[in-house]
């Protein structure tokens, strides 16, 4: 790979940012214009890569302490390639969308910087060619988020969100730096390469130290991805502005943590490591967890969240069952971030136009009858619901129907079962969104005056439908599998392959279409013209717990205070009484005490030192005598 152009593609971003920051703050326009540029041109690079199938490895040494040498470099191989245009196309889509979201914002500069330098760092993480190099990347993306959640940082929950966003990602990032540590003290190298070489040629090199190495890099996907119990900082992340909820629920930062485990999955495989089993009942358990708590929220931005939640669960459970048997083939997740990028981004879209449209009201028990007045915003949305559900021939049916077939041929029936579950669960919370929102009687008069949104809003909505229809017949999943080494014939025809998934995979393939028409079922029953919701009175304490999220965010707070609070309680009383009071004022204290007894025999009476002396010459000669 000799082409600047993967150079300029990651770069330009980072250019359009610095320059924004000193040179733009104070002229919108020219900063939507350098974001939107910069995007733009890594979208269209990226798609020149792509359809010339440029692979390769280029990097220069960047740090050489020892028996430590870290290469800086960009790594373009099937995974990367498509992953690029995932990130550049969707961001491409959100950027256009934001400028008129955020026109008539006061902080436009900084919001397209944020947004630049944020594009900037998850490309980065995309052709990093060492853990090293990802590593700074993903901490830069951590950092970009911080500033895009608490955009608004004026608001009090704003504020709260960022900081909570930004510490929880610590925790995981602390232990996905400790996953690398470990890798490189045991093998020598942290270039993905060779490190894939090593382990090709002995994969038991990591030894005893397999498990724990898997598991301390999966941390990070923990934070990054928001699995259980990391997932709290997702749900409060919506208080950003909604396009920076696009961009991070759908193609970018939550999709960073599937990614690298995508890449690093030679490293979780080996023989004798239990970490994909621990990786895939993680995602079974958020998955569930999440759609469980999707089915009572009313913020029609915390619904999308925690479907997000949810699908990232998918993806991490599809990670966690390729490991069982020869193909080791973890291509389902990422065929599966890829549609759900594109669907979850526009939805993210179509609410923020029904946000936009109902002047910043985003409780859907105050809507009602907007399919009527924003035909574009509810058909595209209703086509990225029928995707997320799992509709033929929408895109959305074919991923979500290779990690269902996966999970059974890998002979793991509870996950499927689980998988079947989440899927019935995913089109109960979004068709009842569907009803309550858009097909339903208006509940207040927030609705009255609504209105389409502006063409430079719902451009974007429509580009996102065309790839959530239609890229399940794109070859995406035989794609990916090319990373892994499975080749796979292309289907004949367009009807062979929507017929494809029953024929090789009729268990899967059936239970997802079971899992819609029931979760399509119970949706109607309970919310087709619905102007309350009926669950809590049906389900109690358990509505309740849904809604409330199950109690999480209260049983963090009292495990801190039992903790890190009880922990500051003592190390204050030993800073304060035994350090500052024994240590340090009582030897001032003592010091000053001998001070002033001393002070009381400097009377300045010849007498008295005259007195002093001869008693001191008795002393003296009483030990004299006495030895």
């Amino acid at each position: 790979m000799t082409t600047a152009l993967p150079w300029l593609v990651l770069f330009l971003p980072l250019a359009a940012a610095a320059v924004i920051t000193l040179g733009a703050l104070r002229r919108p326009t020219l900063a939507a214009r350098l974001s939107i540029g910069a995007v733009l041109f890594a979208f269209a690079g990226s798609l020149l890569l792509f359809s010339r199938g440029v692979t390769g490895e280029t990097s220069f040494t960047w740090l050489d302490l020892g028996n430590l040498q870290v290469d800086f470099g960009l790594q373009l191989d099937p995974l990367s390639l498509l992953m690029l245009l995932v990130v550049a196309g969707v961001g491409s889509a959100i950027h256009i969308y934001s400028w008129g979201y955020m026109h008539d914002d006061p902080g436009l500069p900084r919001y397209f910087a944020g947004l630049s330098l944020f594009t900037f760092s998850m490309l980065g993480i995309v052709l990093a060619t060492n853990l090293l190099q990802m590593f700074l990347f993903w901490e830069l993306v951590g950092v970009s988020s911080y500033f895009l959640i608490g955009f608004w940082y004026e608001r009090p929950s704003a504020a709260e969100a960022c900081k909570k966003a930004f510490l929880t990602n610590r925790v995981g990032d602390f232990g996905f730096l400790l996953g690398i540590i470990v890798v490189w003290a045991t093998l020598g190298t942290l270039n993905l390469g060779e490190l894939k070489d090593l382990l090709a040629g002995d994969p038991r090199a990591l030894g005893t130290v397999a498990t724990l190495a898997g598991l301390l890099l999966f941390c990070g996907a923990v934070g990054k991805s928001a699995q259980f119990p990391l997932h709290v900082w997702l749900p409060d992340a919506m208080e950003g502005p909604t396009p920076v909820s696009a961009l991070i629920h759908a193609a970018t930062m939550v999709a960073a943590g599937v990614y690298m485990l995508c890449r690093v999955f030679f490293l979780l495989a080996v023989p004798g490591s239990a970490a994909l089993e621990v990786i895939a009942w993680t995602g079974g358990v958020t998955s569930l967890l999440a759609a469980l708590i999707a089915i009572q929220q009313s913020d029609i931005k915390r619904i999308l969240a925690y479907s997000t939640l949810s699908q990232l669960g998918y993806m991490v459970l599809a990670v966690g069952v390729a490991g069982v048997g020869e193909a080791k083939n973890p291509a389902p997740a990422m065929y599966h971030l890829t549609t759900h990028a594109c669907f979850k981004a526009l939805l993210f879209l179509g609410a923020g136009s029904v946000i936009h449209a109902l002047h910043h009201e985003q409780d859907i028990w105050r809507m009602g009858g907007l399919a009527r007045r924003m035909p574009l915003t509810f058909w595209t949305f209703l086509i990225a619901t029928l995707a997320l559900c799992g509709v033929p021939p929408l895109s959305g049916f074919y991923s979500k129907d290779a990690i269902l077939a996966l999970a059974w041929e890998s002979h793991h029936p509870a996950l499927y079962a689980l998988g079947v579950l989440v899927a019935v669960l995913t089109t109960f919370y979004m068709f009842r969104l569907v009803f309550v929102a858009f097909t339903g009687p208006a509940k207040s008069q927030a609705p009255d005056h609504a209105h389409e949104s502006p063409a430079v809003m719902t451009v974007p909505l429509v580009l996102l439908a065309v790839p959530s229809a239609l890229a399940g017949f794109w070859g995406i999943d035989a794609w990916f599998g090319r990373q892994y080494g499975v080749v796979t014939e292309p289907a004949a025809s367009w009807l062979q392959h929507l017929v494809e998934p029953f024929v090789h995979a009729p268990v899967a393939a059936f239970g997802g279409l079971l899992a819609v028409a029931v979760g399509f079922g119970a949706a109607w029953f309970f919310y087709h013209g619905a102007v309350s919701d009926p669950l809590p009175a049906k389900l109690g304490a358990l509505a309740r717990a849904m809604r409330d999220r199950f109690y999480f965010d209260e049983i963090y707070e009292r495990l801190i205070a039992w903790t890190q609070d009880a922990l500051a309680r003592v190390a204050d009383v030993v800073d304060r009484w035994i350090i500052g009071g024994v240590l340090v004022k009582g030897t001032h204290g003592t010091v000053e005490l001998m001070g002033r007894l001393l002070r009381l025999v400097q009377t300045g009476n010849l007498q008295t030192y005259a007195f002093l002396f001869a008693a001191g010459v008795v002393i003296l000669l009483y030990f004299v005598v006495a030895r």
